[in-house]
């Protein structure tokens, strides 16, 4: 009994030495994980500074587009084509690249992305599969939230969605725009349209030359110029009986007909009855680089044929048309007349002028001039001053804002010194263009009043006129009928008087 109780007793004794060392290692393990937990909360709130660090790039507006791309990155394996502009090799920081965007005036610091950009020639498109992989941007940039999108570490660039535009051609590459006449699909066909009307190269080149030895070898006694920028075959028959009022007041007169489509053979056929009769007429291509070099004209054609100029909703060839007329009279001199103007009287004691088209009958000054009819020396000053505001004021979408407008602007303030002389519209516009339908009607359809008037005004053309404007585009419509005064006219003025076939 006594060894069962001293057993026991020892046995107790064993447990309760176990049963402390148990709760002295479950201590000391409690104690190392609040150590490990307390070590790793003490390290996540100390920040140790990293090895060359620098201040991460900021989308501001005043840094995305400087510091921002220091993060950009492209690995050497990347295959650049030949034909894309600018390379990048291994370990060059893109801070030396310099990458040609366009940025904006108003902050340089931006880069401008246009919202409808034209479709770029396209770059190879292992350039765009292996480049745009490689794009990253480190993981500690801190972003504005201004910015429109957001780039999370280890997304690829792939399924980004950006608020870019991107090339219909090609999906991978963003377009950036060059604003010219790319952009434009009306300035492209207005551009394409001057083109047609300069017409081919070596015409241009011609151009001086053929001048010169015509002028030379024809012994003109009146230098008379027109323009027509339409086609060849809409050059009809009240335009040849424009020519034969010329030559019935001027016999001895030399004319150039100006224009792409008239010096052709098609053309050429045209004015060989006239050149049958002995006639001095030709048709020569314009060369506008010669007829303003040295001219505040020069510049303004120049950036009109690279895209830089607005032609605006009034057709380009009507306004070339202005201009060419003022190059014409400032470089050789001489007489310009529209198409659709009648010659009446000899021009031989004329220099220098211009016609007003309307007056005030109260005052009796101008209150508008007109550019179809115009006498000047070579090198005149004044046209000088026409062709200067033609290229400072230029507007391609008021009607005769490059035109009569432009003559009546500068004459107006033309001042004194420049010796001209404006002549009342009896001269060159006895009809104003709401009334020249009247000149085209027959005594039979003729209320009495207005035959009345008619043969006054009649009187007055033959005593003071030297030219009748017809005003075309009013007047197109109109046929001349039987005993009218447009058919008197025409039996006065008429060289070759071939009636049957004018389309008047």
């Amino acid at each position: 009994m006594e060894n069962f109780k001293n057993s026991s007793s020892q046995l107790l004794c064993h447990l309760q030495r176990t049963k402390r060392s148990f709760c002295a290692i479950i201590s000391v393990l409690f104690l190392c994980l609040l150590s490990y937990n307390s070590a790793t909360m003490f390290f996540a709130k100390v920040p140790f500074p990293a090895r060359n660090l620098q201040e991460p790039p900021s989308f501001s507006p005043e840094t995305v587009a400087g510091e921002s791309r220091k993060s950009f990155s492209v690995p050497s394996l990347t295959k650049l084509s030949p034909s894309v502009p600018f390379g990048i090799k291994k370990e060059v920081s893109v801070e030396k690249l310099k990458i040609h965007l366009p940025l904006s005036r108003k902050n340089p610091n931006l880069v401008v992305f246009a919202r409808n950009p034209p479709e770029p020639a396209s770059f190879p498109r292992e350039v765009a599969e292996k480049s745009r992989k490689s794009f990253s941007v480190p993981s500690s940039t801190k972003r504005s939230p201004s910015v429109k999108f957001s780039i999370k570490k280890g997304i690829p660039v792939e399924k980004l969605r950006t608020h870019l535009p991107l090339s219909h051609k090609n999906p991978n590459l963003v377009v950036f725009t060059n604003r010219t006449a790319l952009q434009h699909p009306i300035r492209r066909k207005k551009q394409s349209q001057a083109f047609k009307i300069l017409g081919s190269e070596a015409k241009m080149k011609q151009f001086s030359v053929r001048m010169k030895e015509f002028l030379l070898n024809s012994s003109c006694e009146y230098r008379f110029f027109m323009t027509w920028i339409s086609s060849v075959d809409s050059f009809g028959g009240r335009e040849l009986f424009a020519i034969e009022s010329l030559f019935k007041s001027h016999p001895n007169g030399c004319l150039i007909i100006v224009s792409n489509t008239i010096d052709s053979r098609n053309g050429m056929q045209i004015l060989r009855p006239f050149l049958a009769k002995g006639f001095k007429v030709t048709s020569i291509s314009p060369d506008f680089n010669y007829l303003f070099k040295n001219t505040a004209a020069e510049s303004w054609f120049n950036q009109l044929m690279k895209g830089n100029v607005n032609p605006g909703e009034v057709p380009l060839g009507q306004n070339l048309s202005n201009l060419l007329r003022l190059g014409l009279l400032y470089r050789f001199g001489g007489i310009y007349l529209d198409t659709d103007v009648i010659i009446l009287k000899n021009f031989g004691n004329l220099r220098n002028v211009i016609g007003a088209q309307t007056i005030d009958f109260l005052t009796g000054n101008w209150t508008r001039l007109n550019n179809a009819v115009m006498v000047f020396d070579e090198g005149h000053p004044l046209v000088y001053k026409f062709i200067e505001e033609f290229a400072q004021t230029f507007d391609g979408s008021k009607w005769g804002h490059n035109g009569p407008y432009l003559v009546s602007r500068v004459v107006l303030g033309a001042g004194t010194g420049y010796n001209f002389t404006v002549l009342p519209p009896m001269a060159f516009y006895p009809v104003d263009w709401n009334r020249i339908g009247s000149l085209f009607e027959g005594p039979k359809s003729l209320a009495p009043s207005k035959s009345k008037w008619l043969l006054a005004k009649f009187r007055q053309i033959n005593r003071h006129g030297y030219a009748l404007h017809l005003w075309n585009k009013q007047s197109r419509r109109f046929k001349v009928e039987e005993g009218s005064i447009i058919q008197d006219i025409m039996y006065d003025h008429c060289v070759l008087c071939n009636f049957s076939s004018l389309d008047m």
